[in-house]
């Protein structure tokens, strides 16, 4: 027995002018091979449940590619050809019983605005309809009638923040056991109810995702249903596919799943009110953290959430934050150039920087500050707990630590980065529990590392290219009616 494994994730925000390119990918991860297992193996990554279930099985592992980078724009044709290439290519010379393959379910390329639904298609038309291929998708995919089409089954995370990575790895795995040596009849079934849910309430451990969860069919005790998921959906991307999926996979009835997935979709569409929010503005938002008496407050940057493919150079809450004369705030900006500057200083030099508002002016302009460099550091440090997105190791690029006024902290990185770890604090002597406030730009997924250490959580209606009202955004292409759109 040999199963084949790789992985090519993207989460592409339309809105995002940027391209995802080859060099993107390969600042974050992009390796072929052996190398896949050391890097991936014991991890809490999808990649890693497919290696740990196929070594429990006894089934020797074809690595072929894992490719992941920071959510942006669209990626480049060049990088999904090379890619899928890649697969096929490994596939053809290599013989092996199946694919366990990690995607995203929300990746868009220049001409494929499915690009999921077109990695699979390639490699089902090269392999044959005979050939088994398992497929596992974030829980914000916004997943296709083509993805489905194209996989024996498909498997997505159950938990935001996601923190079920690795046991999604192992349903995948144990539904290909089930094709390859139990001979299964599998079927599965996808039904999109018309609705946004929006990013505020996406916690799957509170409420109303909590409540709905509980009807859920993965829950139940039915031996025909082999495994379902509800994937909640990406809005940022502009797509005919947007918006929460269900899937049911059953034991040889086509029927069943169809009943169950549209159930859930009907389920879902009857709690559509409960699935919207409305957040303070950001002069208001700072205003009540100032006032918090527990500390540390954690105001979320909605609109600038780099998870979500935002630029990560906002400064609409640095700006409000030096206006109301905060002190003991950490903000986290995305500026190379100012990185450099600092480099170029060295710790303890003086700096003046405009940090921020490069890449656009959706997320305000650039801050004029005035600071002491006091860390200087290479940026990459290990997670060691499951956190969301399953990395141990993260690289953030040359990454400056300047102090400005009012004892107010600002970590600049040369790369975009996700605050889904303390580490990327901690890694500069930070201590996060000395901090009055902490800036996250985020949505849902940073709770996971944030959660046991902020004692007041503000989320804040910021612009930007993850906006948390839909209503910020032109969409050209997505069904009609969309709820709570016209």
């Amino acid at each position: 027995m040999r199963y084949a494994i790789a992985g090519f994730l993207h989460e592409s925000n339309t809105f995002n002018p940027l391209r995802t390119n080859r060099e993107a990918f390969v600042s974050q991860y992009w390796k072929t091979g052996p190398q896949i297992l050391t890097d991936w193996r014991a991890g809490a990554h999808e990649i890693s449940g497919f290696i740990d279930a196929a070594e429990e099985d006894d089934v020797e592992i074809l690595p072929v590619i894992m490719a992941t980078a920071t959510p942006s724009g669209p990626v480049v044709d060049a990088v999904l050809e090379e890619v899928t290439d890649h697969i096929i290519t490994a596939l053809r010379q290599h013989p092996t019983d199946g694919l366990l393959l990690a995607l995203h379910g929300a990746m868009v390329a220049e001409s494929y605005p499915d690009a999921d639904g077109e990695v699979l298609r390639r490699i089902r038309q090269a392999m044959g309809p005979d050939y088994p291929i398992v497929a596992s998708f974030d829980l914000h995919g916004n997943i296709s009638e083509q993805m489905i089409a194209n996989c024996n089954a498909a498997v997505t995370y159950r938990t935001n923040p996601h923190l079920d990575q690795h046991e999604t790895g192992l349903r995948a795995a144990a539904l290909m056991w089930q094709l390859v040596m139990d001979r299964k009849e599998i079927y599965q079934a996808l039904a999109k109810p018309p609705l946004i849910i929006s990013l505020a309430v996406q916690d799957t451990s509170q409420e109303p995702l909590k409540d709905l969860m509980r009807g859920f069919p993965h829950w139940g005790d039915d031996p025909v249903i082999l495994d379902s998921s509800f994937a909640l959906g990406f809005p940022y991307a502009d797509v005919p596919q947007m918006g929460p999926s269900v899937i049911v996979v059953t034991n040889e009835d086509e029927e069943k799943a169809r009943m169950e997935a549209s159930a859930f979709a009907q389920h879902l569409w009857d709690a559509r009110e409960r699935m919207q929010a409305q957040l303070p503005e950001p002069a208001e938002a700072v205003s009540r953290a100032l006032k918090a008496r527990e500390t540390p407050v954690v105001l979320v940057d909605f609109g600038d959430n780099v998870g979500g493919g935002s630029a990560g150079d906002g400064t609409i809450l640095l700006h409000e934050l030096l206006r109301q004369g905060a002190t003991r705030s950490v903000v986290c900006i995305s500026d190379a150039g100012s990185v450099q500057a600092c480099a170029l200083a060295g710790v303890n030099g003086q700096v003046k920087l405009a940090v921020g508002g490069k890449v656009d002016r959706l997320h305000g302009e650039p801050v004029e500050v005035t600071g002491r460099v006091r860390v200087l550091h290479d940026g990459t440090y290990v997670e060691p707990a499951a956190r969301h997105g399953g990395r141990r190791v993260n690289h953030m690029g040359l990454t400056a630590l300047v102090e400005i006024a009012g004892e107010n902290l600002l970590v600049l990185n040369s790369y975009r980065h996700p605050p889904f770890s303390l580490g990327q604090l901690t890694c500069l002597g930070i201590d996060p529990n000395q901090q009055r406030i902490i800036v996250v730009k985020a949505a849902i997924a940073y709770k996971a590392a944030y959660a046991g250490l902020a004692r007041t959580i503000i989320e804040v209606d910021t612009p930007g290219l993850t906006a948390v009202n839909p209503a910020r955004f032109t969409y050209r292409h997505i069904r009609r009616p969309m709820y709570p759109l016209a």
